[in-house]
């Protein structure tokens, strides 16, 4: 065992301040940020702190890279609770405005054929309620599913307030629903900290953005990683490291652009051939993944529907 790690031992069964030996009336509390150390009481980590405030930062950036470069297993829409196959990023989900769940457009038209054929009234093709028809009706659902913590329905009316001008209250919403783990309230959070209705707040955007890359928002990546390639020296290796990361996690959920970035990055020898044609080979098994014979169909009818009424 090496010397740093002999420490580490002494830390994790001594108090890091006064030395005292963890017992069985004595209960040794870590750090909260990174986890290196151990006190006995409140005073003691106080007094050790600027002892170990260099060593703290510097483990606890680790440890936040470790959990912002890991790769999701999803995105942040996840899968149609129906067909069970992953949501697709583009404009192609329908979220229900009776029970706030979202679906695919293929789901939504296989649903929507079956009524046809069977003469029956509109419904929801997941909780099949009847298909909400007024604005009336579907504020009246949201604040019943706000009223039950449904983090999408908080999203949704934070960008209905958004969209109204109400940036206080839409704000309130993003932060609630951000609160539960909504990955696009975060992402929602982010851009107004950017000076969209509420000061400008460049930590808490980075915070926000993060946290909904974290949670599997591709969007969210992708400006991370553009974000640190402009603020960094883009011809040194080292330090467009963290961008191309962000662009190969962000490629893997099937984020287009991401491609097109790590292209260029390969050019200017920031990613190695082998890395570029992994990530090629992810980008497109997450296309892939998507696609459906229902969404075909669904896509097909769409296309030709809007051609005829162009």
């Amino acid at each position: 065992m090496s010397e740093v790690d002999d420490n580490a031992v002494v830390y994790k069964s001594c108090c890091a301040s006064c030395g005292v030996a963890e017992l069985d009336d004595i209960e040794l509390k870590a750090c909260a940020e990174c986890d290196l150390v151990r006190y006995c009481s409140d005073e003691c980590q106080k007094n050790h702190k600027s002892q170990h405030k260099e060593a703290c930062k510097k483990r606890a950036a680790q440890l936040r890279d470790e959990i912002l470069f890991r790769q999701p297993e999803s995105t942040h829409l996840g899968d149609c609770p129906i067909c069970c196959l992953p949501l697709p990023l583009e404009s192609k989900s329908i979220t229900m405005a009776c029970c706030y769940k979202t679906i695919c457009r293929g789901c939504n038209f296989a649903n929507r054929v079956r009524e046809v054929k069977a003469s029956l009234h509109p419904s929801c093709a997941f909780c099949r309620q009847p298909t909400v028809k007024t604005d009336e009706e579907r504020d009246k659902n949201m604040m019943k599913r706000i009223e039950a913590n449904d983090p999408v329905a908080m999203n949704h009316k934070g960008v209905q307030q958004y969209n109204k001008g109400d940036y206080s209250s839409a704000f309130e919403y993003f932060t609630k629903a951000a609160k539960l783990g909504d990955a696009s309230a975060h992402y929602q959070l982010a851009a107004l900290h950017n000076g969209e209705g509420v000061e400008k707040d460049i930590e808490m955007e980075m915070y926000h953005l993060e946290q909904a890359a974290i949670g599997g928002h591709p969007i969210a990546r992708y400006n991370l990683g553009w974000n640190e390639w402009n603020n960094n020296d883009r011809d040194n290796k080292d330090t467009a490291k963290r961008a191309v990361n962000h662009f190969i996690i962000a490629a893997a959920q099937g984020k287009d652009n991401s491609i097109n970035n790590l292209m260029f990055a390969f050019k200017k020898g920031c990613v190695s051939k082998d890395d570029l044609a992994a990530a090629l080979r992810a980008h497109q098994a997450a296309v892939d993944a998507t696609k459906s014979p229902q969404r075909d169909a669904a896509e097909a009818y769409y296309r030709n529907k809007d051609s005829v009424n162009a």
